[in-house]
């Protein structure tokens, strides 16, 4: 049966006899409205550890945007009951008393990595995220931790995290999750119209177009981008930003030279509704 925490004691102490009896815990963390990407980090965390929690929690530090955050898809019980299938998982459900008692002071500098893409447009939102993902480390204290990489800067500020502050855990980046369509799975997507979840599907063939220019080199950098942002155009969406980096630093990519892994970020509107993507690969 599925055993939900609500309040820190009831996870402390299922937490202290997990340590004593020496078992592994993994530790997905989501903002709830699960799809098919969230169960499958779950599936592998349970593949790879005795216990699995995953917590629920729409964190709103994180939301620079009020309206955002209030529109943001919250389904808790159609989330339990999606996890309901699952042997030796448990859910960490806490609300915002628990996981702010009092307004958080501290601030985070990840430097050039949150001034850029997420960082550029969103001011303030990786600062919501490391405090959110600190104070869940510090909590439920997990051998290993799993994110998506869908969420890809993301997970380089979480790995800058957890080395800066030596959270004794492993850091899992799973594989992005996509529809038959190609479309990486988002609960954002549940706000999509019918009309915009068709136009939605150029984001990823965008991506997956720009992939195999990249590889036969036969366009510059800066050419390649102009031709993203005129396929948008020509779509009538808003493409918010589209950049060539480097996989590991992020950094802007001039030439190919002297790169291992590239990656395509790409943010764009679909009406109101605001989708991110990108794409790794080799050169």
């Amino acid at each position: 049966m599925l055993q939900v925490f609500e309040n820190l004691s009831t996870l402390h102490s299922f937490r202290q006899s997990l340590l004593q009896s020496g078992l592994s815990l993994g530790f997905v963390p989501t903002m709830g409205a699960l799809h098919q990407g969230h169960l499958a980090l779950i599936e592998r965390a349970l593949q790879e550890n005795d216990q699995v929690i995953c917590s629920i929690y729409v964190n709103p530090t994180q939301f620079n945007n009020a309206q955002d955050l209030a529109k943001y898809p919250r389904d808790f019980e159609n989330d339990l009951a999606q996890l309901q299938k699952f042997s030796n998982l448990h859910v960490f459900l806490p609300n915002d008393q628990v996981m702010y008692p009092a307004p958080a002071l501290l601030k985070f500098d990840f430097g050039y990595l949150e001034q850029v893409m997420e960082g550029h447009f969103r001011p303030g939102h990786f600062n919501g995220v490391a405090m959110v993902v600190s104070k869940l480390f510090h909590l439920v204290k997990p051998t290993r931790a799993y994110f998506g990489q869908k969420d890809l800067q993301q997970t380089r500020i979480i790995h800058r995290l957890v080395q800066d502050l030596a959270f004794d855990l492993e850091l899992v980046i799973c594989p992005t999750i996509r529809e038959e369509d190609g479309l990486a799975m988002s609960s954002r997507n549940r706000r999509l119209s019918p009309s915009e979840r068709i136009a939605a599907k150029l984001i990823p063939d965008t991506l997956f177009s720009a992939r195999e220019v990249i590889q036969v080199r036969k366009n510059s950098i800066e050419e390649i981008k102009n031709l993203v942002h005129k396929h948008f155009e020509e779509a009538g969406l808003r493409i918010e930003y589209f950049e060539i980096v480097d996989r590991f630093t992020l950094l802007p990519i001039e030439n190919l030279d002297n790169v291992k892994e590239v990656a395509l970020c790409i943010a764009a509107y679909l009406g109101e509704v605001r989708l991110l993507d990108n794409v790794i690969f080799g050169v």
